[in-house]
């Protein structure tokens, strides 16, 4: 194996929240971290951190909606490492335009070309050298709203989530005969900084109960510590204080 035994792991959309925090639990475990995104500053800042904690890590400015670039991303990592262990798909986006009422055309194409579109770029681009291997893993990171429909979310949000969990099981179906499998992570409220999106943003008293970053991390990197014969087909995790749920109750 490449980097004197270490695995190499690929993280998009880690330059904040989930995705950094996979970054950094990553490193923190030994793999060698390839953190992508679209904003050179937030990733040279990640990389920067986990260095300084004593970890191996790069920065691959990318695009995920542009299928060329995330092509030439992927080959440029087998090139520099000679593997791809792992990827971890955490780009991700929303828009404060999500009802039926006000969306747009524009939105949804976005959304779609990010949340869906760059998730499958990204698994194609690494098939050729996780098939070579006989060996990798694959986390997707959807949503709640990807298993449960709610307004909140929006309907372009709902529906690219729906289709990464899809995505990802139809994955293992076929790839499970060449040692690959992957994992449907779908986390409930995150205080990450797409909340500043949503028509009303939560209140700091309200983020301090959801699921914060890190405790995604600590799952990304649980994930990805299994041994080769374990698939996590999904994992479904939300806050304790579920504000669906509590919302839910105040109705009855």
């Amino acid at each position: 194996m490449a980097n004197g035994g270490k695995r190499v792991a690929w993280v998009t959309g880690g330059g904040s929240g989930i995705g950094q925090a996979g970054a950094e639990a990553l490193a923190a475990d030994g793999w060698v971290v390839v953190v992508s995104g679209r904003r050179k500053d937030a990733l040279e800042m990640v990389v920067a951190g986990i260095k300084a904690n004593g970890g191996a890590a790069e920065v691959l400015q990318l695009d995920v909606s542009d299928a060329n670039a995330v092509n030439k991303a992927a080959q440029r990592i087998v090139d520099t490492h000679g593997r791809i262990d792992l990827l971890v798909n955490s780009a991700g986006i929303n828009v404060p335009k999500r009802s039926w009422a006000d969306m747009e055309t524009e939105g949804w194409d976005k959304l779609v070309q990010i949340n869906l579109n760059g998730v499958l770029y990204c698994m194609r681009a690494v098939l050729p050298a996780m098939r070579a291997q006989k060996d990798g893993c694959i986390i997707n990171v959807a949503s709640w709203a990807g298993r449960h429909v709610s307004k909140m979310p929006g309907p372009a949000y709902t529906s690219t989530k729906h289709a990464v969990l899809a995505l990802t099981h139809s994955f293992n179906m076929d790839e499970c005969v060449n040692g690959l499998r992957a994992c449907c992570l779908s986390p409930g409220e995150v205080a990450t900084p797409i909340l500043n999106l949503r028509p009303v943003v939560p209140s700091a008293e309200e983020q301090a109960r959801m699921l914060q970053p890190e405790d995604l991390g600590r799952t990304i990197a649980f994930v990805a510590s299994m041994p080769p014969r374990v698939c996590m087909n999904e994992i479904l995790i939300s806050p304790t204080w579920n504000r669906g749920f509590v919302a839910q109750s105040a109705t009855r």
